[in-house]
């Protein structure tokens, strides 16, 4: 007795398991029930897949077995493919969104930081100027190319700064 069964699932090039089980409907008759399946697939939509059930008699099953059950299960086959495909695009998906949180929350509490150092600088430069110290607090003022925002602002608070102390003879403050 020679037989090409296992040929024939070999020719179908699926990943998967097989379960195949066979019952007698009667003597002349039976009834084949075809389950494919792949565990490797995460998605529980997998187990509701349902079986291929067969019923002829003997001959009839040899002659068309594979000619009924080689589209059915090809296309199951290629279910869960997408069906895994789908899964991991949308874990790329996931942590993709996470590192762009990641980032963004990232740069949020970048420029909090800036704002909050420039703001510090700012303060420290009032104070400077108000106890008449108009070079030191030249000196504290932020640079511009640090803070492109604010460069105009910058520039001209260092410039009413520099106009303070303008040399004169005895190195003292302008006062106007």
């Amino acid at each position: 007795m020679e037989t090409n069964f296992f040929q024939s699932i070999a020719a179908l090039q699926v990943q998967g398991g097989w379960n195949i089980n066979i019952t007698s409907e009667n003597t002349e008759r039976l009834i084949v029930s075809v389950l494919f399946y792949d565990d490797k697939v995460g998605d529980d939509a997998r187990k509701k897949v349902p079986p291929i059930i067969l019923r002829g008699t003997v001959a009839e099953l040899d002659e068309g077995f594979f000619d009924a059950v080689a589209n059915p299960v090809q296309q199951t086959a290629a279910l869960f493919t997408n069906m895994e495909s789908y899964l991991k695009q949308r874990e790329q998906a996931k942590q993709a969104s996470q590192m762009e949180k990641e980032k963004t929350a990232k740069a949020d509490k970048d420029k909090t930081d800036k704002q909050k150092k420039y703001e510090e600088a700012l303060k420290k430069v009032d104070e400077l100027e108000a106890e008449g110290k108009y070079k030191e607090a030249w000196m504290k003022v932020p640079s511009p190319q640090d803070y492109p925002d604010e460069a105009e602002t910058l520039r001209s608070r260092k410039a009413a700064l520099s106009a303070q102390f303008a040399p004169d003879l005895f190195n003292e403050p302008k006062s106007e």
